[in-house]
């Protein structure tokens, strides 16, 4: 170690010189040498790895690729260092060996009418006609390493490229057809049970109409809408409209058409220009993608299109909304993360204005109805819009969740209490038997029902159409 005491000497005495304190040159020292081992030590580590890493040829292309390099050196050898002539003349009188032949069969050229069927693609194709057949030669040649990489880089890929055909688009699906296999839950929950009950009733009494209140309370038509059926339903049969339980079905449907159709408005894109949608609700129910949905009917509709990607708080939000108005082909607005929703609904209106778009859509962060707090953030980015944009937001969407049941009227009730929710879109229809809850929120609420989503596709958010919609729910199956 005297190597080392003599190098901290040097060290220490550079140290001293340019002015570092007593105590600490000998921690300084240590701590130099502990770096230059560990620079060592990594250097050594990556110059084994360059040695290691080598590019190597498959088992089988390098016996290959070895036996052409080690003949090539025979032959030098022996063209180099000639036998003594005692051996060549030995070698003379010793009778001759029968040389070993390695016999290699030949391939036949197949005409083309007699190919067999069973021939594999990747054999040798058969001659074109007026070609001359070449015989295979038998002394076999062996090939250079360079044409053997090729050969086996080659056998790695697929002898002949497939050409696939562009697959044929089925026929577009009518709408009636679409919104019917997206209520098939809910048609099995309700219609199905509805059926199975009627079918096996006699007549209409007092058991029956029990077990059918029970049948929409389990649906999520709520207790307050169900004993609102119940009443008419019973009104109409004391009038003499339903003799047997079979036209119970009819009066029911009817009813369910009846109050939807309360419920039920479409949006009036013509009255403001632009026309901003603030879109609100809580968290994971889809409200970016039923926005991206939106931009894409609406641009489809030939209007302009501008989104504003006011969910701050949630990662990858304002990513995402950006690849939903890029499929849509419409610019979005935003901010860093964590910024203030309100400074982009600010930033989004103004550009709204000065691009004289049709519609602007404005997303804004998920959040739970009993938050006091957020709810009050929503509050000061409708005041913001209603600044910039007199009026804005003119149409407030909630979007609900149409697997959480009754969970959704309350959600709806509290936001429709603190940002005056003007509309309703529910989305996931497809994903549960619970569909009677759209009925409950308009019926209690009294909130027009805007959109409903019956699957993923961007024309799987649908206008709600409430004829299309019962018909869908109540068609005869078989």
């Amino acid at each position: 170690m005297e190597w080392f005491s003599r190098w901290k000497m040097v060290v220490v005495e550079w140290l001293a010189q340019a002015g570092v304190p007593e105590e600490q040159r000998a921690t300084i020292a240590l701590a130099l040498f502990a770096a230059l081992v560990v620079v060592a030590l990594l250097l050594a580590g990556w110059l084994a790895v360059r040695l290691l890493r080598k590019p190597s040829l498959p088992p089988a292309a390098e016996e290959m690729a070895e036996r052409p390099v080690q003949e090539q050196e025979i032959a030098k050898q022996a063209v180099e260092e000639p036998a003594p002539a005692a051996e060549r003349d030995a070698t003379l009188q010793e009778p001759l060996a029968e040389p070993v032949v390695e016999v290699i069969e030949p391939v036949v050229a197949v005409p083309v009418a007699e190919a067999p069927q069973e021939t594999p693609v990747a054999e040798e194709p058969a001659p074109r006609l007026g070609e001359e057949v070449v015989p295979v030669p038998e002394e076999e040649v062996a090939p250079a390493p360079e044409e053997i990489v090729a050969a086996v880089a080659k056998e790695a890929l697929p002898v002949e490229e497939i050409a696939v055909p562009e697959p044929q688009l089925p026929d577009k699906v009518s709408l009636f057809e679409r919104m019917r296999v997206g209520l098939a839950k809910t048609q099995a929950s309700l219609v199905g049970r509805i059926d199975a009950l009627l079918s096996s009733s006699q007549n209409i009494d007092e058991d029956l109409l029990e077990e059918l209140e029970e049948v929409l309370v389990t649906a999520d038509f709520g207790m307050q809408t169900t004993m609102a059926l119940m009443q008419s339903l019973e009104k109409r049969i004391a009038a003499g409209e339903a003799a047997d339980p079979q036209a119970l079905r009819g009066l029911l449907k009817d009813e369910i058409r009846q109050r939807l159709r309360l419920e039920a408005a479409p949006l009036d894109l013509e009255r403001s220009s632009p026309f901003v949608i603030m879109v609100v609700g809580v968290n994971g129910v889809g409200k970016t993608t039923t926005i991206g949905k939106l931009a894409h009917q609406f641009v489809s509709q030939g209007k302009t299109v501008l989104l504003g990607a006011g969910d701050t708080f949630r990662a990858a939000a304002a990513e995402q909304l950006t690849v939903w108005g890029e499929r849509a082909g419409v610019e979005v607005i935003r901010q860093e993360s964590g910024s203030d929703p309100a400074a982009v609904a600010f930033d989004a209106a103004k550009a709204a204005a000065a691009r004289k778009v049709d519609v602007m859509i404005l997303d804004t962060a998920g959040r739970l109805h009993t938050k006091l707090n957020l709810m009050e953030e929503l509050k000061k980015i409708r005041r913001v819009l209603d600044r910039e944009l007199p009026g804005a937001p003119h149409e407030t969407l909630l979007v609900g969740d149409a697997t959480t049941g009754q969970n959704a009227l309350v959600q709806a009730r509290f936001f429709q209490e603190a940002v005056a929710v003007s509309g309703l879109a529910l989305t996931k229809l497809d994903g549960t038997a619970r569909g009677g809850m759209l009925v409950a929120i308009g019926n209690e609420l009294g909130l027009p029902v805007r959109y409903v989503g019956i699957g993923e596709g961007l024309e799987d958010l649908r206008p709600f159409d409430p004829d299309l919609f019962v018909e869908a729910l109540f068609e005869q199956q078989g």
